[in-house]
């Protein structure tokens, strides 16, 4: 299993966009095949700086998992919608595998 991390730079002046194009990887990414863990946004701190991370099963399932995301209806909405909108400045992906596993049980605060 490895995670894709997303690091997006965003217009701090179309955060909703933002909010908007995540709501719709909600539905889409999940129903293409990838384990969304979710979309995070500016909320104290920077105001450019939100992530994308989701996990697959292996580069290979990654890449057909992209393809279905490109032919998804919903998918391809949102690749318009953030072309046609601009709110996305700049973004890059990082994939990374969990080493730590098993976790042990977290002990009541």
């Amino acid at each position: 299993m490895i995670t894709c991390f997303i690091r997006y730079e965003i217009d701090p002046f179309k955060r909703d966009r933002f909010a908007d194009y995540a709501r719709a990887w909600g539905q889409a990414i999940p129903r293409c095949g990838a384990d969304l863990i979710g979309y995070f946004a500016p909320h104290e701190g920077s105001a450019t700086t939100a992530y994308g991370v989701y996990s697959i099963e292996s580069l290979a399932a990654y890449e057909a998992y992209r393809a279905r995301l490109a032919e998804d209806p919903l998918g391809r909405e949102n690749y318009a919608f953030a072309s046609r909108e601009r709110f996305i400045l700049k973004e890059e992906r990082l994939f990374l595998r969990n080493v730590s596993l098993p976790h042990g049980p977290r002990m009541p605060a």
